[in-house]
């Protein structure tokens, strides 16, 4: 995918068992937040500033969701540990990858997705899509940044 793009359909699991899926989106601004895997030091902590920074995300009426290929179970256990509560934990395990895919973000190789972050705007349109290497922790600041351009 690339700017300009429309987001894909997709319907996906939050750790709560809640479904997502891009209808249930439209009219809203969204960052897709792409971790690689739960359990590991980076992804906790990027998922930790998406529900450290949930008020702003309302605020500005965007709704924020933290994706990965785990399983809705470890993505549950894992919001639990890390004391996530408002921030949705969406899995893309099954199809595994499916989604990522779709957004060109699918690691094949490696079974997991890029750490990326992606704005889609209120008509559906991808407006921002930056990939971090997996070691680095994606910039929460420039994110509500960006945010704001497409406000």
């Amino acid at each position: 995918m690339n700017i300009g793009d429309i987001l894909p359909d997709f319907t996906l699991t939050d750790h709560n068992k809640k479904e997502w899926s891009k209808k249930s989106l439209e009219g809203k601004m969204i960052l897709l937040s792409w971790h690689p895997l739960a359990w590991t030091k980076v992804c906790a902590q990027q998922m930790q500033s998406l529900e450290e920074h949930v008020n702003d995300f309302e605020k500005m009426g965007v709704v924020a969701l933290g994706l990965s290929v785990d399983t809705v179970p470890s993505k549950h256990a894992w919001a639990k540990e890390l004391g996530i509560e408002k921030t949705p934990l969406l899995s893309d395990f099954w199809p595994h990858g499916h989604f990522a895919s779709l957004l060109g973000i699918f690691r094949k190789n490696d079974g997991f997705s890029e750490r990326a972050n992606i704005i889609v705007d209120k008509k559906g349109i991808i407006r921002f899509i930056k990939i971090y290497p997996i070691s680095e922790l994606p910039d929460i600041k420039e994110m509500v940044g960006e945010l704001g351009k497409w406000m």
